[in-house]
C-alpha cells in the first residue's frame, strides 16, 4: 500500500491540534446530552443505547437508516461518534446530534444550539440532508428483485443510506480523497473545518461550520502543503477561485447543478481543478440529487467485474470502461444504481466482509439482523459501558 506523509503541523501550529480560543472566542460549552458517566447512590442496569427523554423521535427505523453504515463509510468526513450510539455533525450552522435506540429499532436527533423558534427549518434540512422523501425500504425491494444478491446484503446491511450534503462541503471534501484513505482524508477535513466559525463541543469534541468560499480563499497553497495536503492544495486552492469567479457565487452555481442532467452536472464538475469523473460522480451522487450517479474506482471496479460486467475481468480501467462499468449498474439498478452502488461498496468494507463471512455462507440462508447485533464488530470491549469507545474502521487504509 502507498505511505502517505502524515499531516503536519504547518506555521503557525495546526489547526488540528490548536485550541479553538487561538482563533475564535470560545462560547459556552454545550451541555452534554448523554447520561452522566458517574454512578448512582443505587445504580440499576439500564440500556446504554438509550439516551435521555429530551430527543426528539426520528420518523425512521433502523433499517431506514443504520448511523454505522453510513456516516462512517466514506461519504461524509465530519460527522463524528460522540457515544458508541450516536454520531453528531453540522447541517449549516445546526449543531444536530443521532442517536439509534436498538431497544425499540428506533431512532431520534437532538438539537445542541439551535433556539426553539428555528428548529422548524432546522428540522427541514436535517430531513433534506437524510433523504428522508426517498424509502430505503422500497429500494431495496426494487434491487432484490433485479439482483438475488441483494437478498442476503439487504438483510445484514440494510440502513445504509445516501446523504444529501451541502454542494460546498461536499466538493472540498471530494478533492481531498483523490488518492488517499478515510482516516486522512478525515485529518485534511478537520483542518479546513477548524478555519470556520467555532460552535461548540459535545461529549469533548470541538465542531465548526464549514468555512464559506471567501474563508478558503484566505488560507494560501504553502498553508495547505504545510498542513499535509500535498499535491491538493493546489487543487483546493484552484477550485476554490473559480468557484469565486462564477456569476452569482460559486455555492448557487454548484446547487444550481441540481436542477439538471447528470451528464451537464459531471461537464460542469469536471472543469474545476483536481475534479476527476470519479470525484464529480461522488459529489453529484452525495449532493447534487443525480441518484443514478455511479463513482467508479479500482473497487467497484472489481465488484462491476465479479457480478455485472465479468467479461471486462482483466482488463484495465480507462475512463472508456468506467462509462460502461456506470451504465451496466444503471441497467441493472435503474435511476437509484448510485444507492445500489452504495451498498455494494459497504459491504466490500472488511469490517463488513468480516460480518458477513461470519453470518452467511454461499448456501446458508440469508438471516436478518438487527444492529445490536453487529455491535461485537463496530465496538471492541464491554458493551454496557457508556464510554466511547475507540472506533477505527479497517476502511481507513482503503485507498480512494
Amino acid at each position: 500500500m502507498k505511505r502517505h506523509r502524515p499531516l503536519s503541523s504547518p506555521s503557525p501550529p495546526s489547526l488540528t491540534t490548536m485550541n479553538p480560543t487561538h482563533h475564535h472566542p470560545k462560547p459556552t460549552t454545550i451541555t452534554s446530552y448523554y447520561p452522566s458517566k458517574k454512578p448512582t447512590k443505587n445504580p440499576t442496569k439500564s440500556d446504554p443505547s438509550l439516551p435521555p427523554n429530551n430527543w426528539l423521535p426520528l420518523n425512521l427505523t433502523n433499517q431506514d437508516l443504520s448511523l454505522h453504515l453510513t456516516f462512517p463509510t466514506g461519504q461524509t468526513f465530519r460527522w463524528k461518534q460522540t457515544t458508541p450510539f450516536q454520531y453528531t455533525g453540522l447541517i449549516g450552522p445546526h449543531l444536530i446530534s443521532l442517536h439509534q435506540h436498538h431497544s425499540n429499532q428506533t431512532l431520534s436527533y437532538c438539537f445542541h444550539n439551535t433556539p426553539k423558534c428555528d428548529q422548524d427549518s432546522a428540522r427541514s434540512k436535517l430531513f433534506e440532508f437524510l433523504n428522508m422523501g426517498i424509502c430505503l425500504n422500497d429500494l431495496w425491494d426494487e434491487f432484490k428483485a433485479s439482483d438475488p444478491r441483494f437478498a442476503e446484503l439487504a438483510g445484514c446491511l440494510s440502513g445504509a443510506r445516501v446523504l444529501r450534503q451541502d454542494p460546498v462541503e461536499c466538493l472540498i471534501q471530494f478533492i481531498c480523497s483523490s488518492n488517499n484513505n478515510i482516516k486522512r482524508i478525515t485529518q485534511m477535513v478537520d483542518y479546513l473545518s477548524c478555519l470556520g466559525e467555532y460552535v461548540g463541543e459535545v461529549e469533548g469534541v470541538g465542531f465548526y461550520e464549514f468555512p464559506s468560499l471567501d474563508r478558503l480563499a484566505m488560507v494560501s497553497e504553502e498553508e495547505l502543503r504545510n498542513a499535509g495536503f500535498g499535491y491538493r492544495a493546489k487543487y483546493i486552492k484552484g477550485s476554490v477561485e473559480v468557484l469565486q469567479s462564477k456569476p452569482g457565487g460559486g455555492a448557487e452555481w454548484l446547487t444550481s447543478l441540481r436542477k439538471g442532467d447528470l451528464e451537464s452536472a459531471i461537464e460542469a464538475l469536471t472543469s474545476l481543478p483536481g475534479v476527476g469523473p470519479k470525484v464529480a460522480a461522488c459529489i453529484a451522487l452525495f449532493s447534487l440529487d443525480q441518484h443514478h450517479a455511479v463513482p467508479v474506482d479500482t473497487h467497484v471496479w472489481k465488484i462491476a467485474t465479479r457480478y455485472l460486467v465479468p467479461e471486462l475481468a482483466g482488463k484495465r480501467l480507462t475512463p472508456k470502461l468506467c462509462s460502461q462499468v456506470a451504465d451496466a449498474f444503471v441497467q441493472k439498478y435503474g435511476k437509484y444504481a448510485g444507492w445500489a452502488q452504495t451498498l455494494l461498496f459497504i459491504a466490500e468494507l472488511p469490517s463488513q466482509k468480516a460480518l458477513l463471512q461470519s453470518l452467511t455462507n454461499e448456501t446458508a440462508k440469508p438471516q436478518k439482523i438487527s444492529d445490536v447485533d453487529l455491535l461485537p464488530f463496530i465496538f471492541p470491549g464491554r458493551l454496557n459501558d457508556v464510554e466511547l469507545h475507540d472506533y477505527a474502521m479497517s476502511a481507513d487504509d482503503r485507498m480512494y
